[in-house]
């Protein structure tokens, strides 16, 4: 089968011929459909969160169950699932007990610490997978499994309340649908910045109030002008350390800033400023699987529309690059439907 791979060096993709898994106990075999490219998968294949050469790459997946594993009650041949980040936890830990399951300590993550979705066929632990409620296009399911749900999640963190200013820093893949869950499920006002005016155009189509270019204009000012005294949350996708400065500087006294961009860098907190304004900062990881559960419902309402474009998946290493200069409005999906059987290009 062919798949998006890590390669031998651990410092870029490659598209290459792998055999296909057999699924073991607990385990099932899905026949990917969709997969969508994601940030996070730059960076593992340059090796910054350590080299995985070999690994199949991919966290944003979704495909039907072809076969079942001994001991799997929870899916069927013919289910259509997902394959996301947090690919399974222990199941029996402080953080696996109490809704926190994606801080797992020996939690596998989906194209990094197993295999993941950039590819023909992959297996899903069964107790793991989310299914897909019928009646949402897989390929806008594929970008809700990690950059929607991610931003979900994030947005549930920043305990925003309908009518309350939110600011969503970086207005990509990310960011776009982070406007949209503020706006459209939790009724928060919504600022987006970013420095790409082509992104920012498209977040005040899906919802944006506001839009503020950071090249442009002074940030802070302009939102705390805004906003009347500081935002009530933030949500920071940006992979900028510049906006996570900016971020904590942006929110009213008790705000709530949530890191969800990955730069690796540190930022700067004003301890003062923290303690006399009570403001708080939080991490927020990808989101549990009653938090993608949801995601995808609101999906399917409609509610929430990610913007997406499919393309071969010989192009990745192409995505790879326009993703990482910034070009990609939305979310770049790897089309697998293409591969194999009639070679039609058809669903059957």
């Amino acid at each position: 089968m062919k798949a998006a791979v890590v390669n031998q060096e651990g410092n870029d993709v490659e598209v290459k011929d792998i055999p296909v898994p057999t699924p073991g106990y607990g385990e099932a075999l899905v026949k990917v459909e969709y997969c969508g490219v994601c940030h996070t998968d730059l960076h593992v294949a340059a090796g910054d969160y350590g080299k995985k050469p070999g690994v199949v790459l991919g966290h944003e997946g979704v495909g039907k169950v072809v076969e079942l594993g001994q001991g799997v009650t929870s899916l069927k041949v013919g289910d259509r699932v997902s394959i996301a980040w947090f690919f399974s936890g222990c199941g029996v830990c402080e953080y696996c007990n109490s809704g926190k399951e994606t801080l797992c300590r020996s939690a596998k993550n989906a194209g990094y610490s197993v295999d993941g979705a950039m590819s023909e066929y992959c297996l899903v632990d069964a107790d793991y997978a989310v299914k897909v409620p019928d009646g949402l296009d897989p390929v806008q399911a594929s970008s809700i499994t990690c950059a929607g749900v991610t931003t979900y999640k994030g947005v549930k963190t920043s305990n925003v309340r309908p009518g309350q200013w939110l600011v969503v820093f970086g207005a990509g893949g990310l960011g776009n649908l982070g406007v949209q869950y503020g706006a459209k499920v939790f009724g928060a006002r919504v600022i987006v910045v970013d420095i790409n005016d082509d992104k920012l155009a498209l977040a005040k189509e899906v919802g944006a109030e506001v839009a503020i270019n950071g090249l442009k204009e002074n940030v802070v000012e302009r939102i705390q002008e805004l906003t009347n005294g500081g935002a009530n949350a933030v949500i920071v996708t940006a992979v900028s350390k510049v906006a996570f400065n900016q971020a904590v500087e942006s929110v009213r006294p008790a705000g709530r800033v949530v890191c969800i961009g990955l730069p690796p860098d540190t930022m700067d907190l004003s301890i003062p400023r923290i303690v006399f304004d009570g403001i708080e900062v939080v991490g927020s990881l990808v989101g549990t699987r009653a938090d993608l559960a949801e995601a995808f419902e609101f999906g399917r309402r409609g509610l929430v529309v990610p913007v997406v474009e499919t393309c071969d998946v010989d192009e990745v290493k192409q995505v790879f690059e326009e993703m990482h200069a910034g070009k990609i409005q939305g979310r770049k999906v790897l089309d697998f439907t293409k591969l194999g059987g009639c070679g039609c290009g058809h669903h059957h």
